[in-house]
């Protein structure tokens, strides 16, 4: 019986040559080293229907190191969000124990695996925990990105089929959420560096671009272009936005369509009294 590709370091040149010549008897070169061989492996490796490659112990653990090193990576640049988008934060260990958002999203994202791995019950739990201790309430299946920061975080709603983008600031009392009793895909996509005011509601399988802006109170029923910025209930676009660093979210700069309309009506009046007195003072 032939010996997995993955022992070849045990055997001698001429079983080595005897093994690629029965797996490969055109393509392999009759005279062949060990250090040839390893040349044919890994030029071949994709088409070996014949050889079965078992994970070592070796190959599982770098495996699981790497999974736990992309999480890892994942919740330095959740930490790394909210050191440069927050002032109040002053160190490290005040961020590590007095911010529930990061806390929030680091059970999210344990409860995230669980559930792609169809473990029942448990991830439901660990997140009606998790909203217990931080009062933030993120469905297991929810999608989150690396580098969210839900500031101070006390009521936000993050639905099952909803899809967060890579470093968005979500303010307290936001809800993605949906708008009934349908099946499938029901809740927002929110693109990557989106900010999100406080008490917003965005509702329904809507998407929401890149660097857009919503403002505190509205309520998006409609999706929303990239770099633009919505205010109202419902909500309505009032102006595109620049993209801004991590450091440049003051909602004081959002604008207010229907006071620029009111603006507009009022230069409008204006003008025309100016054109009436003026045709009064030509007669």
């Amino acid at each position: 019986m032939m010996q997995p590709i993955s022992h070849l370091d045990t055997l001698d040149n001429r079983e080595i040559d005897r093994m690629c010549a029965t797996a490969y008897p055109s393509d392999f070169p009759t005279k062949s080293s060990a250090h040839s061989l390893w040349q044919f492996y890994q030029l071949q490796l994709a088409q070996l229907p014949l050889v079965q490659l078992p994970l070592t112990q070796l190959q599982v653990a770098q495996q699981s190191w790497q999974r736990v090193t992309e999480v890892l990576q994942v919740i330095k640049a959740d930490f790394q969000a909210i050191a440069d988008r927050d002032p109040a934060a002053h160190h490290w260990l005040e961020i590590l124990c007095c911010y529930p958002g990061l806390h929030a999203l680091a059970i999210h994202r344990f409860t995230h695996w669980l559930h792609h791995r169809q473990i029942p019950l448990l991830p439901r739990l660990l997140a009606y925990c998790a909203r217990f201790i931080t009062g933030i309430d993120i469905h297991p299946a929810a999608s989150i990105g690396k580098g969210v920061f839900i500031d101070h975080g006390m009521g936000v709603v993050i639905g099952e089929t909803a899809i967060v983008g890579d470093y968005v600031l979500l303010y307290q009392g936001i809800t993605l959420g949906g708008t009934g009793k349908e099946t499938g895909k029901r809740h927002p996509t929110i693109g990557n560096h989106t900010i999100v005011g406080a008490g917003a509601k965005v509702l329904g399988n809507i998407q929401i671009g890149d660097n857009a802006r919503i403002g505190a109170g509205s309520v998006v029923l409609r999706d929303v272009p990239s770099h633009t910025t919505v205010v109202g209930v419902p909500a309505r676009i009032c102006r595109p936005s620049q993209p801004t660093s991590l450091g440049q979210t003051n909602q004081e700069q959002l604008a207010d369509p229907s006071a620029d309309v009111l603006q507009n009506l009022l230069l409008r009046i204006e003008r025309l009294e100016q054109q009436l007195s003026d045709n009064i003072s030509q007669k």
